[in-house]
C-alpha cells in the first residue's frame, strides 16, 4: 500500500505533521520484532507502548481468540453476560490486590481513568456528600479524555483544554526530602470535606519519562487519604501485569487502593480493552431502589468476548513459570547493565523498577526536541525501536525478549552516547 495515502488521509497521534510528515510502514511483527516493508527487523524495546508484553502475535493468545471468534463475536453487556467475561473476572480477581472484588469494562486506559473518577465522585454523591476536588501528582499522565486530562500534569498535552478541567489540586511526588512536609500538607488537604479522591500512578510515572518514587512514601499518602474518607485510585494502566516485578505496583504498598485502572497489556496488545476494578465499598454505594443511584456509564464494546479471551490467555501466560522466570532474568540483566553504564560521564542518573529501566542523559533538551529524534533515528538504524522522552532513554521490552536481543538494546544505548 502506497505511503502517499497515509499522508493524504491519516492523522497520527502525538505528531506534529508539519515537522515530521514521514511514517515508517510496518508490515508484520513477531515475538520481540517488528518488520518494515523492506523486511528490516527492529527489536521492540518498548513493547509497542507496553502492550505486547508476551511478544507480538503470540500464538497462545491468537489461537484462543481465533477459536472464540467462531463461537461468539460480540453481544451487548447490559442485560446479558457470557463465559469469557465471567472467566476473565475469576482469573483477574485471583491476581489483583486482595481488596478488589468488582470489575467494570471499557475499552482504553484513558476511559478506565474517567470511569474511576466518576465512580469516586458519585460514591460521595450517593452518600449525600457533594465532594468535587481531586488530588493528583505533578507531572502525572493519565490519558487524553477530559477526566484523565484533568488529573494529568503534562502541559504539552493538555494546555488548550485546562479551562475546562475538573477541580484538581496537584502535589509533588513524595521523596526522602519532602515526605514529612508533604504528608503534613496532604493530611490537611484530605481533611477537607470537599476532597473526593486521590489519583496516582503507583511507583512509576510513565509519560513523565519513567520518574520513580518509593513504596514507603506513597504508602504514607494512601494511608492518610483512607483515614480521611478520600477514595484512592491507582492508575496501573502502564505498571500493571508484571512490569514492576510484582503483578501490580500496588502490591508494594501496605495500603491498597479503592479503585484500580487497567488496560495496555491486559490483552497482550492484541485487541483494545480496559477494566476499572473496585472494592465492595465502592460498589455497594451504587446499590439502591432508585435507578439514578446506579452507575450510568456504558460502552458498546464492553466485555467484548474476543477481548476477554485475549485477556484470559494473557493472564495465563503471566502466571506461567516461563514468564515469571523471564521477568526475573530481565530484572537481573538491567541491574548488570546499570552497573556498567551508570558512571559514564554522559549519564546523569539511572533508575529501575522491575523490568522498567530508565536513564537520564547529561544534557538539557525539550521533551520533543531535536535530540529525541536524533537518538530515535540512531537506534532505528541499529535495528532497535526505543522512544526517548526528552533526555530520558528507557527500556520496557516484552517479557519474551531474548538475552541476545536485550544486549543489542544495551549496546545501541551505549553507542548512542557518542552522538551527544
Amino acid at each position: 500500500m502506497s505511503l502517499k495515502y497515509d499522508k493524504k488521509y491519516l492523522w497520527h497521534p502525538l505528531t506534529q505533521h508539519q515537522l515530521h510528515p514521514e511514517n515508517l510502514f510496518i508490515k508484520k511483527a513477531k515475538g520481540a520484532l517488528i518488520f518494515d516493508e523492506k523486511d528490516n527487523a527492529y527489536i521492540d524495546g518498548i513493547a509497542s507502548w507496553y502492550t505486547c508484553m508476551y511478544g507480538h502475535c503470540n500464538p497462545y493468545i491468537t489461537n484462543k481468540v481465533a477459536a472464540q471468534m467462531q463461537n461468539l463475536d460480540h453481544v451487548v453487556f447490559t442485560g446479558f453476560t457470557h463465559e469469557p467475561a465471567i472467566r476473565l473476572a475469576k482469573e483477574l480477581i485471583s491476581i489483583l490486590p486482595k481488596n478488589q472484588h468488582k470489575l467494570f469494562f471499557s475499552d482504553n486506559g484513558s476511559t478506565a481513568v474517567d470511569i474511576a473518577i466518576k465512580m469516586a465522585l458519585q460514591y460521595h454523591f450517593n452518600k449525600g456528600e457533594k465532594r468535587k476536588k481531586l488530588i493528583a501528582f505533578e507531572d502525572g499522565f493519565h490519558g487524553d479524555t477530559f477526566g484523565a486530562m484533568s488529573v494529568s500534569g503534562l502541559s504539552i498535552y493538555n494546555g488548550p483544554f485546562k479551562d475546562f478541567f475538573l477541580d484538581v489540586e496537584r502535589i509533588p511526588v513524595p521523596n526522602q526530602d519532602n515526605i514529612h512536609e508533604l504528608a503534613s500538607r496532604f493530611e490537611e488537604m484530605t481533611q477537607s470535606v470537599d476532597v473526593a479522591a486521590f489519583l496516582y500512578e503507583p511507583l512509576v510515572q510513565g509519560a513523565a519519562a519513567m520518574k520513580m518514587h518509593e513504596p514507603e512514601h506513597l504508602n504514607i499518602l494512601i494511608g492518610i487519604a483512607k483515614n480521611n474518607g478520600v477514595i484512592t485510585i491507582a492508575d496501573e494502566v502502564m505498571t500493571g501485569f508484571g512490569k514492576t516485578g510484582k503483578n501490580f505496583a500496588s502490591e508494594f504498598m501496605q495500603h491498597l487502593p479503592d479503585i484500580i485502572c487497567l488496560s495496555k497489556s491486559l490483552t497482550g496488545g492484541l485487541v483494545p480493552m480496559a477494566i476499572t476494578s473496585c472494592d465492595e465499598k465502592i460498589y455497594n454505594a451504587f446499590l439502591s431502589n432508585k435507578m439514578e443511584k446506579g452507575f450510568f456509564h456504558g460502552h458498546t464494546y464492553s466485555a467484548n468476548p474476543t477481548s476477554c479471551t485475549a485477556a484470559i490467555a494473557s493472564i495465563e501466560l503471566l502466571k506461567s513459570e516461563e514468564i515469571q522466570r523471564n521477568i526475573k532474568v530481565i530484572c537481573a540483566s538491567h541491574e548488570k547493565f546499570n552497573a556498567r553504564i551508570k558512571n559514564h560521564p554522559k549519564i546523569k542518573s539511572t533508575r529501575q523498577r522491575g523490568i522498567i529501566f530508565a536513564l537520564d542523559l547529561n544534557v538539557e533538551t525539550e521533551r520533543y526536541g531535536d535530540l529525541r529524534y536524533k537518538l530515535f533515528d540512531f537506534y532505528m538504524n541499529k535495528g532497535i525501536y526505543l522512544r526517548p522522552l526528552g533526555n530520558t532513554v528507557y527500556i520496557l521490552a516484552p517479557f519474551i525478549i531474548s538475552k541476545n536481543q536485550l544486549e543489542k538494546i544495551y549496546i545501541a544505548i551505549e553507542e548512542g552516547l557518542s552522538i551527544l
